[in-house]
């Protein structure tokens, strides 16, 4: 019952440290959160293609990885 709110605390965390990492790229509270869930679901996914751990501290992982890489993809969009 308390998944919903967990994805949105992790994703939130998760969307705050791809947009440090990311320069030029400043999304508020709320678009670090979907960039979170979002990322969750793209790393996860990159990770299972490449054989990676989805155990452990790996999901957290996976989730950053994919926040930055949205947030890459987002501020070339953004920059056109």
């Amino acid at each position: 019952m308390l998944d919903w709110l967990w994805s949105i605390i992790i994703g939130g965390v998760v969307g705050w440290l791809a947009d440090l990492v990311v320069p030029g790229v400043k999304v508020g509270i709320l678009g670090a959160i979907i960039a979170g869930i979002l990322g969750g679901v793209l790393g996860k996914w990159l990770f299972g293609l490449l054989g990676l751990p989805i155990t452990g501290v790996w999901p957290f992982i996976a989730a950053v990885v994919g926040a930055i890489i949205l947030l890459l993809v987002y501020r070339a969009i953004a920059k056109k």
